[in-house]
């Protein structure tokens, strides 16, 4: 008789949890033109910048060590006058496509890359150009938003000066891009030429270094290559990145100046010859922005 009972309460039980599990997670309507944030760097440097129109905060209810800082977001949020809404993880699951949001979105304009004809006029002074060991990133379709994302990260941490991209088939600037530059993007102004090419012409004729990569030394033709280990540098420089995949342009590399190498620390197996694009750039980075950081003792 007790059994039976036992039975009947685990059963209305569990019929109780699966009816709260089907429960249709709440359907938030979008500000138009917006889009969703996810993830703390993004959203908390978002919600610190004045960069983007910010529509609401949405938050997990947290415990734990993350509690404080969802406090942090929620005062952030309200000194800016964004609302805040606390919502289940499923909820935010659906509000950001299943990606990885720590418990926080942002609804919020997107960023678009500025024009180099906004920045050229404060850049162009000689004096500063030769007192100055000034390093751009230029990236030729570059497609893939993780690698964009990892890019922009160690560009702001090694200390690039600029970030320029080409506008055909490139990746936008996305909450993807966002959250695999760990917020950096929303920080870090990047520039975007519709014409590269004439870009690193002008460059050169200012004066500039243009300096291409390549994976494979023997593939380059009629411009000298050199290890990152040996490279030296004494004016500004742009450092070419090539697309995931194809590398850079014939024509591109026909503009360079020097390629940059990294010598393989063993002999490589057929088809593992090469690096993934954002973690050879931020090798060739450091060499070359630790250079800059000696001469600036």
């Amino acid at each position: 008789h007790r059994g039976r009972q036992v039975g009947v309460s685990q059963e209305s039980d569990f019929s109780r949890a699966r009816k709260r599990l089907e429960r249709k997670p709440l359907s938030i309507e979008r500000t138009r033109g917006s889009e969703m944030l996810f993830g703390i760097a993004p959203c908390s440097l978002a919600l610190s910048q004045s960069r983007r129109d910010l529509f609401r905060l949405f938050l997990k209810q947290s415990s734990g060590p993350r509690r404080l800082i969802m406090s942090e977001l929620v005062l952030q949020a309200t000194a800016r006058g964004v609302p805040v809404h606390h919502i289940t993880r499923r909820e935010l699951d659906v509000l950001c496509r299943g990606q990885v949001h720590q418990g926080v979105c942002l609804e919020a304009t997107p960023l678009r890359f500025k024009s180099l004809e906004e920045a050229e006029k404060p850049d162009l002074g000689l004096e500063e150009s030769q007192n100055q060991q000034l390093v751009w990133l230029a990236l030729e379709q570059i497609q893939d938003p993780m690698n964009l994302g990892a890019l922009l990260r160690s560009a702001y941490f090694l200390g690039v000066d600029r970030v320029v991209t080409s506008q055909r088939n490139s990746c936008p600037l996305t909450p993807t891009v966002s959250k695999a530059s760990s917020g950096a993007m929303e920080v870090f102004d990047v520039y975007s030429t519709d014409d590269l090419r004439s870009f690193l012409k002008a460059k050169t004729a200012e004066g500039w270094e243009v300096v291409g990569t390549v994976s494979n030394p023997e593939d380059v033709e009629d411009v000298p290559v050199v290890s990152c280990l040996e490279f030296q540098w004494n004016k500004p420089i742009i450092i070419v990145i090539g697309s995931e995949g194809d590398g850079l342009s014939l024509e591109t590399q026909l503009l360079c100046h020097r390629m940059l190498a990294i010598p393989p620390g063993r002999p490589l197996h057929p088809g593992i010859e090469s690096l993934n694009v954002s973690v050879a750039t931020g090798i060739l980075l450091h060499s070359i922005c630790s250079q800059k950081l000696k001469h600036g003792d």
